[in-house]
């Protein structure tokens, strides 16, 4: 048994109850193995043994006070992964579906992911299972004042450097930060995502969303095409669909869709990112209000957005959202492309069958690295205590994203899989955290 499939097994094995966790692992383990098979010198050193398992994990409970006086618990997470390329860095996660394998697995792409970057910043993942949705802001204040009494014991500037995630935008970030302050005393860039008044970053907010389109753009151009004209069907309503749907629509696009667990918006005219925004950032409502507001569009109760024809795919919502026969119907509609804007959005059999049809496929630790890239420019501007403009900060990140393509582009012909960019991805991110592993010992 070579020493991928051995390390493979056995912590699928251990691990069995974390399917999440093991998906992850078996897709990244299984496309590293031919750098792995190349440097014997890493079964000698149990690199992988140790790169599959996190530094820390901490797990804690968080009780709060909701508006009726009812004292509620909720479970908290923080999994340091991996700080060989530098601190911790990788976003909080408040959702009833976050458990360990969730957190696992979104801490272990998020070390190839932070790598692809190019900038010193370690893999880690955070969260609650608490839902904000339907909570008044005085609920969600006090929870995250009771959440951070916990996690500002395993975070720090230098050492661990939180962000957002599902269900922790720029509300949740403020509360977070006022309460690490109030405990620690410190005005310090121990969180990104801030506002714009105590240390964010302009263009933090569009960024997730506009370097998914940039390495889009730049995939499709260095194969002769472009998202001009394209229709473009986009899942999610969140932060980073929406960004999304703006930069594509600027690059020429029609997107025609939007999601969330309700259902689909379909809008043939595309979709109106006033109305949008409008009803998922300031009502907070479901997609459906999005038809009531404009007549012409169709809500669809209960579906996916994938049976919308369309030339390129961009799933923006959540692990698992694009399965087999989604990526069958998108392939006989003729879909071109595929950008995975969420954290393993795609299950492992449609990301093969995409590959398999010659569909240009960009995984989610390259796809939507420009959120964590961002964030790294937001700790560099607070450690210089400077500012950059919108437009330096998002020339920055769009060299990132291209930069994100050649690598994982490179990497892939480099072993003889031209255009698959799963492991292009996989071993460009690798290669570099492991020559820092290798580099600093047995730690």
């Amino acid at each position: 048994m070579s020493y991928v499939n051995d390390v493979l097994e056995r912590t699928a094995t251990r691990y069995n109850y974390q399917p999440e966790f093991c998906q992850a692992l078996t897709e990244v383990l299984h496309s590293i193995a031919p750098a792995v098979e190349s440097n014997p010198q890493y079964e000698k050193a149990a690199l992988l043994e140790r790169l599959v398992a996190p530094e820390k994990a901490t797990v804690f409970r968080v009780p709060w006070v909701d508006d009726n006086g009812k004292v509620q618990v909720n479970r908290g997470y923080r999994v340091q992964f991996n700080s060989a390329i530098g601190p911790y860095k990788g976003g909080l996660r408040f959702h009833p579906s976050v458990n360990m394998s969730i957190i696992k697995f979104l801490g272990f792409e998020q070390i190839f992911k932070n790598s692809l970057t190019g900038l010193p910043i370690g893999g880690g993942k955070g969260g609650a299972d608490f839902d904000p949705k339907g909570k008044s802001d005085n609920e969600v204040m006090r929870f995250c004042q009771g959440f951070m009494t916990e996690l500002y014991k395993v975070i720090g500037p230098n050492s661990d450097v939180p962000a957002g995630d599902i269900g922790v935008g720029g509300r949740e970030i403020g509360y977070l930060f006022g309460q690490y302050k109030k405990i620690t005393g410190r005005h310090e860039g121990v969180l990104t995502g801030k506002g714009l008044s105590y240390g964010g970053s302009l263009a933090r907010t569009e960024a997730t969303g506009y370097g998914l389109v940039y390495l889009t753009e730049e995939m499709l151009r260095q194969h002769g095409n472009s998202l001009e004209g394209k229709t473009v069907a986009v899942s999610g309503s969140g932060n980073v669909a929406i960004y999304a749907i703006e930069k594509a629509q600027k690059l020429g696009a029609k997107v025609v869709t939007a999601s969330d667990s309700s259902g689909y918006v379909y809008d043939a005219e595309g979709i109106d990112l006033e109305i949008l925004k409008k009803v998922k950032e300031q009502e907070r409502a479901r997609i459906s209000k999005y038809a009531e507001y404009k007549p012409t569009a169709t809500f669809v109760p209960g579906k996916r957005v994938w049976e919308v024809p369309c030339t390129v795919a961009l799933p923006c919502a959540t692990q698992n959202e694009l399965n087999l026969e989604d990526a069958k119907t998108l392939v006989k509609n003729g879909c071109i492309a595929v950008a995975e804007g969420a954290n393993m959005p795609s299950t492992i059999e449609a990301t093969d069958y995409f590959l398999a049809n010659k569909v240009l496929f960009a995984p989610g630790k390259a796809a939507n690295a420009g959120g964590v890239a961002t964030s790294a420019l937001e700790m560099s501007q607070n450690s210089a205590r400077i500012v950059w403009t919108f437009e330096q900060v998002d020339e920055k990140l769009k060299d990132i994203m291209e930069n994100i393509y050649y690598h994982m582009s490179t990497a892939a012909e480099t072993y003889h899989q031209k255009d698959n960019f799963v492991v292009g991805a996989n071993i460009a991110g690798f290669l570099k955290v492991a020559d820092a592993m290798m580099a600093q010992g047995i730690v």
